[in-house]
């Protein structure tokens, strides 16, 4: 298989956790991309129409892309490991925490994206402050749940680990974790895991 990637992306490190934890990556050749929305990677253009990382090219040639669709996948080849549950509401409860996860990464580089590459002087205030609600509103879920994690690992602890992970890494100064203490306590363990270490974003 073909990882298309770039390091900062907190999609690319749920995968890239995913694959270490399952001992997968001797099976993946990585290829690293430059690429944002006005910056194109012709390399990632070429595997995936969207333009998106991470993307994953199967041994067949077919690309994959959203990471939720990709950690299924890698799930598939290892799947008793069961962090995608085959039913019930386990099944349910691990995708709601997927999803939730998923969607504050969105606001976070939606919000980031807005400030980085958009001209100051077309910036919209309003539109980023409602991106961090969203923000402010999945770390509340996560940390009402956080107590439930324990030890587990799933694919949607992953990801929620990697959504707290990329607010340590682009909104630094934001102090989530005095606000959301349960959630805290959680991560600093979960983020100890040789899996997190490796990937952690320079």
């Amino acid at each position: 298989m073909k990882l298309i990637y770039s390091p900062a992306s907190p999609y690319v490190r749920k995968v890239l956790v995913t694959l270490k934890e399952l001992g997968l990556e001797d099976k993946v050749e990585f290829v690293k991309v430059t690429t944002s929305v006005v910056d194109q990677s012709d390399v990632l253009a070429a595997a995936n129409p969207l333009t998106r990382i991470p993307t994953l090219v199967m041994d067949n040639g077919k690309p994959l892309y959203d990471s939720r669709v990709i950690t299924q996948y890698l799930v598939s080849l290892a799947p008793s490991c069961g962090y995608y549950p085959a039913s019930g509401e386990a099944r349910w409860d691990v995708l709601r925490l997927e999803a939730t996860a998923e969607g504050m990464m969105d606001s976070a580089v939606n919000a980031r994206y807005e400030r980085g590459l958009r001209p100051a002087e077309k910036q919209w205030d309003d539109w980023v402050d409602g991106q961090m609600k969203k923000v402010h509103g999945a770390l509340k879920a996560l940390d009402g749940e956080a107590a439930s994690f324990g030890d587990g690992i799933n694919a949607g602890i992953i990801a929620a680990a990697c959504a707290c992970g990329y607010l340590d890494f682009r909104y630094g100064d934001m102090g989530w974790r005095e606000s959301y203490p349960a959630l805290a306590a959680w991560y600093g363990k979960f983020s100890e895991r040789k899996s997190m270490q490796e990937t952690k974003p320079a």
